[in-house]
């Protein structure tokens, strides 16, 4: 029973770990999403300034075509981010699964031991019982 349980703290402990994954990664596309929005004001911004809106012109501001980079950038590691996130949630319902699995095992065999002990002590009340009997209907 022992081992079971060091199973189930382990299942919970790689849960817990999935759980922090997902957290963390959500967390780094919100900061990424968050800074591709600040680089798309500043990028519009720096056009309003120079008063030129085409990145392929001559002119064009090179904070402006610096910060676009940045935003493309951004948004391609956000894509990969997504990408990460969608394995790391199916690798933390698979995990979340094992968990349920055991704990539905340790459920059933802990209620089988409390049918089995429960079978023994209604068997000894049996005993009892018939020992008593017996030895009353003796002295009758």
């Amino acid at each position: 029973m022992k081992s079971r349980e060091t199973l189930i703290r382990l299942k919970k402990f790689q849960v817990d770990e999935k759980r922090r994954r997902v957290a963390q990664i959500e967390g780094m596309i919100a900061e990424f999403q968050r800074m591709t929005v600040e680089l798309e004001r500043e990028i519009e911004t720096e056009q309003e300034r120079a008063g030129i809106n085409d990145p392929t012109h001559f002119a064009y501001p090179t904070y402006a075509k610096a910060a676009i980079q940045r935003r493309e950038n951004l948004t391609r590691s956000i894509d990969e981010l997504q990408a990460q996130l969608d394995e790391a949630k199916n690798s933390l319902a698979d995990a979340f699964e094992e968990l349920k699995k055991v704990e539905l095992l340790d459920e059933r065999d802990q209620a089988r031991e409390r049918a089995e002990e429960s079978a023994r002590e209604q068997a000894e009340l049996n005993n009892i019982g018939l020992m008593r009997s017996s030895r009353y209907g003796a002295v009758a």
